[in-house]
């Protein structure tokens, strides 16, 4: 006897399932969250198909899975160049420049990362002593050439535009060789699950490196970025000992990073 598919029960195939998926995806990004009872009633799947999309949607990175359901992910805005950005959060920049350079000491050397940040820290640093410092920032080299006890090591590479930066083969080559007490590296991301990321790859790529070439990581982050997500992976939040950020950070935030073994000085 053979078997035939009655009109209502159309088998589902990837391509379906494919374009389920991206329903789904749109009405998480619009609702923000959506439970699986409501997933099985408003797309009339099985409780285990609701589980399933969810679960493949937050492996594509393009959701963050929570109990009975899904959240939307806050993705961080496209990032403006790093002029237009001195003058966002100035206070709170301030505030975490000046509570990160307090834990530079006087003959270390450290690596200072881009961003308008870090350039914070640097104005705070002019008047260390006996202090190197090696970053691939021309902002920092500007804010720090005059710098009396302050010695300046700066990498070559392709200059990113933009950020005013120094990146690609070159400045990773020269990473290799370079060893320092600590880094400082700013970030556009900062998300629990997904880490620290950032808008454009070549620049993660860079600061991969840097963490690698210090035994401390100090990651300064105005509250803006915390529980958001770029494009570009860079490292999971445990690669950072330390975040400085400013009272804005929301408390669950704070407290789960704690959690997972990061300080958090709040500027």
């Amino acid at each position: 006897m053979t078997h035939q598919t009655l009109p209502h029960q159309v088998p589902l195939t990837p391509a379906s399932s494919f374009e389920r998926q991206a329903r789904l995806l749109s009405y998480i990004q619009a609702h923000q969250r959506i439970s699986v009872p409501q997933v099985v009633e408003t797309f009339a799947i099985s409780v285990a198909t609701a589980r399933r999309d969810l679960d493949a949607l937050a492996e594509r990175g393009q959701v963050q899975r929570v109990h009975g359901g899904a959240v939307a992910l806050q993705q961080a805005p496209p990032e403006p160049p790093v002029v237009q950005r001195a003058d966002e959060q100035i206070v709170e920049k301030r505030r975490i420049g000046q509570v990160a350079a307090a834990l530079v000491q006087d003959g270390e050397t450290v690596f200072l990362g881009t961003g308008s940040t870090v350039l914070e820290v640097a104005r705070n640093l002019r008047q260390h002593t006996n202090l190197t410092v090696i970053t691939n920032s021309i902002p920092v080299v500007n804010m720090l050439a005059s710098a009396p006890g302050v010695s300046m090591v700066c990498l070559g590479g392709e200059l990113r535009k933009s950020e005013l930066s120094l990146i690609g083969h070159i400045a990773e080559q020269a990473l290799v060789e370079l060893r320092t007490s600590r880094v400082i590296l700013g970030i556009r991301a900062i998300d629990l699950e997904h880490g620290l990321t950032n808008e454009f790859l070549q620049e993660s790529m860079i600061d991969r490196a840097i963490l690698k070439i210090g035994p401390e990581a100090i990651v300064v982050a105005d509250h803006t970025k915390c529980g958001r997500v770029s494009t570009a992976f860079v490292a999971p939040v445990t690669a950072m000992h330390t975040l400085v950020t400013d009272l804005g950070a929301p408390d669950a935030f704070v407290q789960s990073l704690r959690a997972h073994g990061v300080r958090v000085a709040l500027a």
